[in-house]
């Protein structure tokens, strides 16, 4: 016998645009795992809505009036036990992602991704299995490469040789299933090792973990 299904995954959508909020809510709402539990016009609104509703993902729209997307994603993910957050972006390479990437988003996602798309990487993300788009994160971090930080140096010295491998293929957008086969160890291994390299650079998500390795220069950009 097979248990209860698991609970649909909570969605917060925070956008100013009233035709895309419902396109969004359309989309996500016909899948039987996900729900949009509440809608927002503006980040602080977005805000009350994160604590009101408690929500696993919020996908958030980085330009809005009243409160920019990068600052409610800081104030989001500061909040006792926060959800994910997905910024929305019209452009493959925008400053606006990176920066809300950096106050703690966990990806992005193009306005006009199609609609399996945008639900592949909800579920992705909430599972925490890869990083939200790998290959244009990693675009974005590559052009727009952060500063050395020697606090970033300092965490990234604290794994190990295997850590350190599994973190250079997570910097790659590795699912993984893709870093147990080239590593050849059990899937099970390489979520054990990503939930230590993520414990002990304090990191959120796989996102975070990334960023840190670009500051601490063990991931350079261009590096494939």
């Amino acid at each position: 016998m097979t248990g209860p299904a698991a609970p649909p995954v909570r969605v917060l959508l925070v956008e100013d645009q009233a035709l895309v909020r419902a396109g969004f809510r359309m989309v996500i709402d016909s899948q039987p795992d996900l729900t949009v539990v509440g809608e927002a016009g503006d980040g602080v609104s977005g805000v009350h809505q994160a604590r009101a509703s408690r929500p696993d993902l919020v996908v958030m729209d980085v330009q809005m009036p009243v409160l920019n997307g990068i600052e409610a994603t800081r104030r989001i993910v500061a909040l006792p036990a926060p959800p994910k957050v997905i910024v929305l972006t019209t452009f493959d390479l925008d400053e606006y992602a990176l920066a809300a990437i950096r106050a703690g988003a966990s990806g992005f996602l193009l306005k006009d991704a199609p609609p399996e798309e945008m639900l592949a990487a909800l579920r992705a993300v909430h599972s925490g299995d890869a990083v939200l788009a790998p290959s244009t994160t990693r675009r974005l971090l590559d052009q727009l490469a952060p500063a050395f930080d020697p606090d970033a140096v300092r965490l990234v010295a604290t794994l190990t040789v295997r850590e350190r491998e599994v973190l250079m293929a997570m910097a790659r957008g590795w699912r993984n299933a893709e870093i147990a086969e080239r590593l050849r160890v059990a899937e099970g291994t390489v979520k054990t090792h990503v939930s230590q390299i993520l414990a002990k650079l304090g990191a959120r998500d796989r996102v975070q973990a990334v960023i840190l390795a670009y500051e601490a220069g063990a991931v350079r950009p261009g590096e494939r």
